[in-house]
């Protein structure tokens, strides 16, 4: 069992930044690729990035690419999601994800989520 909690979400202006965080527990961190995913109200949960165990490799949805960085920190048990560039699209509920595979779909664990709201 691996359990994720998310942090760092809030209001800002479009345009502003956030930094979101992921602190897991429980089995070992490096065996699992983690992702972000995002649900905005009355949509369809998306997928937004996603980073392997090792950090080498990720991948972005188009929606954020060049303004989202994934991240992780093995030695803390952290995975990041520094947003800049925000835009109103941008708010959702943005959850945390870790998985056996790296990639945009199935992922075993989930985070309770973080809300971000960006005002125009």
């Amino acid at each position: 069992q691996v359990l994720l909690v998310e942090s760092g979400g809030g209001l800002v202006q479009a345009g502003g930044s956030l930094r979101l965080s992921c602190a897991a527990s429980g089995r070992t961190f490096t065996n699992y690729a983690m992702a972000w995913f995002r649900q905005a109200p009355g949509k369809e949960r998306e997928f937004v990035a996603t980073i392997t165990w090792s950090g080498i490799w990720r991948d972005y949805a188009d929606s954020v690419k060049g303004r989202f960085t994934i991240s992780r920190d093995n030695a803390n048990n952290t995975s990041y999601l520094q947003m800049n560039s925000l835009k109103p699209e941008d708010t959702a509920v943005y959850y945390c994800a870790a998985g056996p595979q790296y990639g945009r779909g199935w992922y075993e664990y989930w985070g309770q989520g973080t809300q971000v709201i960006v005002s125009s």
